[in-house]
This record gives C-alpha cells, structure tokens and sequence, in this order.
C-alpha cells in the first residue's frame, strides 16, 4: 500500500485519527463489530488507511492490508462498468428490451394478487429495458426482503442472488425469474433487486463470454484487482475475514466461518448483485478509477462521457429516492438522494441531512461495506467490515461526519 500523507491530501493526521478511535470505543471494544479497514484517498494521496481489530476473532487473525471481505452488494457498481463497457462498444442500447437478449422475459407479467405458486397477474404498462435493471426500476425484488407475496415467491424458487451461489446456474435463473411477476411495470417505482444479477448475465449473452472470465480480463486484471474473485482459493484462506451477525439480542455471532464457507468453492450462480469478494487495496483500485473519469495509471475502462451518464440521477422526472421507493431495505439513504445507473447519487445533503456533496455517488454491501466518490473534492473513501444485516449500525453516515470533518485545504 502506498504511504499514508494526509497533509499532502488537504486534511488533517489528527481529525483522521478520530476515525480509529470511533470505531474502537464505539463498535469493537464493545465487540458490536470485530474488525474494519478504512481507506481514504484524496488529491492523488492516499490520507488514512487502517485495519483495526479482528479479521477472525475466533482463531484471533487480525485485519491486515490484504484481508479479503465479502463485499456483496458492492459488486453491483463493477457489473453496471462491465455492462457500460459492452455499451461503450455500441454492443448494447440503454432502450433495448431485456427481452432482446433473454427471451424468456417476453412472458413478464405484472402482480395483482395470489400466492406462489398462484398468481393473477396482468401485462406490464410497458416492456423492461435494459435501464430499468441498472436503475433498480425493473419491477423485480429480492426474496430476502420478506415483505410482499412477490418476495415470498423468490424464496421458494430459490432466487436470493448472492446466498443463492449453487441453486442455479445464471441461464437457470433467468429462467426461473421469468416465471414470477413483477412487482410494478417497469418504470413506475424503485425497488432494490436482482436486476443486476440479470446485468451480469447480459455481460454473459452480449460479449460471448462467461460473466467471470470477463469480469477477470476485462477490469479485475487491467486494474491490478488480483484478490478479487467469486470464490477464495485456498492459497488465499488465511486472509479470508470470518463474517458476523447482529442478533435480535443484540449480540454479534459468527454467520460465517472461513474455514468452511461456501466462498470457498467456485459457486454455480455467479451474482452480479452480490457474489464477490475483495480487498482494500482492490477496491480502492475501482474507485480510483471511476474517480479518475473512468481510467486509473493508463488503463481506461470507461469514458469520461459515459461515466458521466452513470453518476447522473436516472429516476423519472429526476425525483428522489424518497418519492419513487417501494420497499424499506436498500444500501442508500432515501431522502436527497437519486439513482444512476449502479449508484446512489447524492443530490442534496442538506435534505439528506449528512455532510457531503452534490454529485458524490456510493454503494455499500450486506455485511456493512460502504464505498462512495466525491468528484468536486477528489476523495474516495472505501470502509470494510463483516457484519449482517447493514442495517445494523450507520457507519457510512458516521464516517461521513469524521472524515469530512478532517478535510482543511
């Protein structure tokens, strides 16, 4: 890792420091969490970088530099690249019918009433496009969010994305995601979905590649992003963290021993919207990247011009978050916040009532990852934990407060 210079980042060494003992007193000596990394990078310098605590508390491994995390949900913004890259190249239109290119979405209907497998169902208003599944305003759902008879369905046809890694193959799971309604036609709501998981498999169908092998030669490995992967080879397991859960009782448990997690074997489902994992440095890679209009040391993944589409508030009628949600679970504040195409974008902090800047885009993950990029002040902070759900603790938010705070050119 690069040497830590906050002066030469504009901040200050001992406001950053507070970001440490944050995290101590208030989450890991308490043992709410067991341990995180927290990157910051500004102005071409990297201004903070610290693994804290425990990787796996139960064999006492601490976090270290290169500790490997489950960063879930963070994977949706390198998919939505991946498809971008494929539009790049004039392969693709953001308008084009999702059925172009899966067939089997011709026959998508749109939820009334019933239960799983009975459903009365009805035409959507209008066909889903392939920014409806970048935007999250498809019409489709996830099955762990519990809430509607929708989401039932997806739990018992086994379609949970990420925790869903040996149910299906992605083929397979088209499939069954065919057979299921839709929330809304797509276009009227926001919902937080598996419509990334289908960006992935169009990676698949468009570049004539299989999703990983794409994902491999075309960003991880022209990035220098070399531990990030669907699965932890065993040459990789003794940095592999241990992943944890807050329990109704308000005490952390281990969910996920290294030693015999599932990430262990290559899955059958390669998610999209949640399978990989990864590193700081990594992950700090990606960001810089996109911080970088696309391109980092040379390497260009994407244009200025096309990044520009992404980070731009896609929602109809360019409302917030608040005014067009369905659902209470997402990896985003609602209020002051729009969606682009793989991000939350941030249109106004004050009625977000969080310190930041207008335009900064982010992601985080179910295990309390959180990244997010902020153009105007050249910074990229990238935060890792493990614990489940991410509902659990704000720490994007908190963070947000310290390190903004610790901002002095």
């Amino acid at each position: 890792m690069d040497d830590v210079n906050p002066e030469a980042a504009g901040m200050s060494a001992q406001r950053l420091a507070r970001v440490d003992r944050h995290l101590l007193e208030r989450f890991i000596e308490g043992g709410k969490i067991h341990g995180a990394l927290t990157a910051v990078y500004r102005r071409g310098h990297l201004a903070h970088f610290s693994p804290l605590g425990m990787a796996d508390a139960e064999r006492s491994v601490p976090v270290r530099d290169d500790t490997i995390f489950r960063i879930y949900s963070m994977t949706k913004p390198i998919t939505s690249v991946a498809l971008m890259m494929l539009y790049e190249r004039g392969m693709l239109q953001l308008s084009d019918p999702v059925s172009r290119y899966i067939p089997a979405f011709e026959k998508l209907r749109v939820y009334k009433s019933g239960v799983y497998p009975r459903y009365e169902t009805e035409r959507p208003a209008r066909e889903m496009q392939v920014h409806h599944l970048l935007t999250h305003t498809s019409g489709l759902t996830y099955g762990f969010v519990g809430r509607t008879n929708v989401d039932s369905g997806y739990r018992k046809a086994k379609l949970d994305g990420a925790d869903s890694r040996f149910d299906h193959t992605l083929p397979e799971a088209m499939e069954k995601l065919a057979e299921l309604p839709l929330e809304f036609s797509p276009g009227e709501r926001w919902n937080y979905s598996v419509a990334t998981d289908v960006c992935g498999y169009l990676v698949e169908v468009i570049s004539g590649r299989p999703f990983p092998e794409f994902l491999r030669e075309e960003i991880f490995e022209p990035l220098g992003m070399y531990d990030t992967a669907f699965s932890v080879s065993d040459d990789r397991l003794p940095r592999f963290a241990a992943c944890y859960e807050r329990t109704a009782h308000k005490e952390t448990r281990l969910q996920d021993d290294p030693a015999t997690s599932p990430y262990r074997e290559e899955p059958k489902f390669h998610s999209g919207g949640g399978g990989l994992v990864s590193t700081a440095h990594d992950y700090l890679r990606f960001a810089r990247m996109l911080l970088g209009k696309g391109e980092l040391d040379g390497v260009r993944m994407v244009s200025r011009k096309t990044l520009e589409l992404m980070t731009r508030n896609h929602l109809p009628g360019g409302v917030e978050l608040s005014a067009i949600a369905t659902g209470a679970y997402s990896e985003s504040r609602y209020d002051g916040t729009g969606f682009g195409l793989g991000f939350s974008v941030s249109l106004d902090p004050a009625i977000a009532l969080i310190s930041g800047t207008p335009g900064e885009f982010a992601w985080g993950g179910a295990a309390s990852t959180a990244f997010w990029v902020d153009p105007a002040e050249d910074m990229v902070v990238v935060f890792l934990t493990q614990l489940r759900p991410s509902t659990t603790f704000n720490f994007r938010g908190q963070l947000k407060q310290i390190i903004y705070g610790a901002i002095i050119d």
